[in-house]
């Protein structure tokens, strides 16, 4: 009777300390999707509608992945037509 508590005991001590990450959410509010641009739309289409922006990483892999970074998000490229666009977090002040 008294081994299964034993047993308990021993693993919470062999456990070790609990560790915890904090992740950084940006609010929906923050950047909506609507001030992103769209799955599909062309390099031109979002150069033309977003400006260009403020660095362009080149492209890796197979199929090429390439990126493009804004002050408010990224978009990432599959050859020339977007395929995911994310918000990025808001920097805290240093």
């Amino acid at each position: 009777m008294r081994t299964p508590l034993i047993a308990a005991g021993l693993m919470m001590i062999l456990a070790g300390p609990v560790c915890a990450e904090t992740l950084d959410i940006v609010p929906a509010t923050a950047n909506p999707p609507g001030n992103r641009p769209d799955r599909g739309m062309t390099m031109d289409r979002v150069e033309a509608e977003f400006g260009a922006p403020t660095a362009r990483r080149p492209a890796v892999g197979d199929p090429p992945i390439s990126r493009w970074e804004y002050p408010g998000f990224v978009v990432f490229f599959e050859k020339s037509k977007v395929i995911h666009a994310v918000a990025r977090p808001a920097r805290s002040p240093s």
